[in-house]
């Protein structure tokens, strides 16, 4: 530990996480900002080895026996620590040997990268955000106009045909202009803005609970996990029914068609998330909604397009109700990610919490 007091004044305020580790690699001294970030207390953790606090690889512990034996500096590039919490912690690390009095020391810098990573996936899906959006609505209008020609035409055909039985043939013809142009307005979503009243959001996970508890009619178990002390949140509620029900419903669709599901699940789970960043902007408060399903996880090849409008892993998938959740969530100022593999599907909603927030 540092015993020069205005070296110990400078590291304790430091952004940077910083460790001194001795020659054995166990601890000497954290900063405010290193306790912060791995969730443990520096006084409670002095002397203890470096697996102690945090674990990364077998590679990287040698790599620090080597630093202090060989006094070889060098840098990592976006590690992941897994913290005594089990959380995982995605970071760009420098170690510095420090040779004093014939004693092998390590000073460790640790930036974290999971919000700069955070924001670029962000930055990332707001644009594909907004193209979708340009794209679709340009061929909305593209297709919309010929087919209310062409569902003119054969009703004006209609009434002109003597025979009633060649009339079916029109009918199909309405019909089929009919369907697409749904199909069309649902690919725009609604234009209507959120009709924003403050809600708990534990009635919106109940309400689509109960709804995919009587759509699988007892063949997948859902269960809650609940954080009873998240508190009320402005929401349009109906819309984040919605939103959440379709990504639900997503889950439940994957777990029934998948043969070799053994015991199928869905879990519902909600978290108070503090100093949680959206985007650019940084929020004291915010909730996150998880909906994690154990069925055979979503194709690689389609996980980075997901919630492109069109884009489904089922044959008879419209490809719709992700592109509707995202526009949603996004009116509401809010984002919702998608990590997969078999086995383990989290589709997550974070929504801000503070009072009084601007929503769009």
């Amino acid at each position: 530990m540092p015993n020069d007091a205005p070296h110990r004044l400078l590291l304790d305020n430091l952004n940077t996480a910083t460790l001194l580790l001795d020659e054995r690699l166990c601890l000497e001294y954290m900063n405010p900002a290193a306790e912060m970030l791995l969730a443990v207390s520096g006084q409670r953790s002095h002397g203890q080895f470096i697996s102690e606090l945090f674990t990364e690889s077998p590679e990287a512990l040698a790599a620090l026996r080597q630093a202090v034996e060989q006094a070889h500096p060098f840098t990592k590039r976006e590690a992941t620590l897994i913290a005594l919490s089990g959380h995982p912690l995605v970071v760009d690390y420098a170690v510095t040997p420090i040779v004093e009095h014939g004693r092998n020391r390590l000073l460790v810098e640790v930036h974290p990268r999971d919000r700069l990573l955070r924001i670029t996936k962000e930055e990332a899906q707001q644009s594909q955000l907004e193209t979708t959006r340009l794209l679709v609505r340009g061929l909305a209008h593209e297709i919309k106009n010929p087919l209310g020609g062409i569902r003119g035409a054969a009703q004006l055909l209609a009434r002109e045909l003597p025979d009633e039985a060649l009339r079916d043939y029109t009918n199909v013809i309405i019909e089929e202009a009919d369907r697409l142009r749904n199909l069309v307005d649902r690919m725009l979503g609604s234009n209507k803005l959120p009709q924003l009243t403050q809600g708990n959001i534990h009635e919106v996970l109940e309400r689509v609970a109960s709804l995919i508890e009587a759509e699988s009619q007892g063949r997948v178990p859902l269960l809650r996990d609940y954080d009873p002390s998240i508190p009320e949140v402005l929401i349009d509620q109906e819309q984040m029914i919605q939103a959440v029900l379709n990504i639900a419903r997503n889950a439940l669709q994957a777990l029934m068609e998948s043969r070799t599901q053994e015991a199928p699940q869905i879990i519902l789970r909600s978290r108070a998330l503090r100093q949680f960043t959206i985007g650019h902007q940084r929020h004291r408060l915010a909730v996150r909604i998880e909906i994690i399903d154990n069925g055979p996880g979503i194709p690689s090849e389609l996980q980075e397009t997901i919630f492109y409008p069109m884009v489904s892993g089922r044959p008879d998938g419209t490809g719709l109700g992700l592109a509707i959740a995202q526009n949603i969530i996004s009116q509401h100022q809010g984002l919702v990610e998608c990590e997969s593999q078999p086995g383990h599907t989290v589709f997550s909603i974070s929504l801000p919490l503070e009072q009084g927030a601007a929503f769009t």
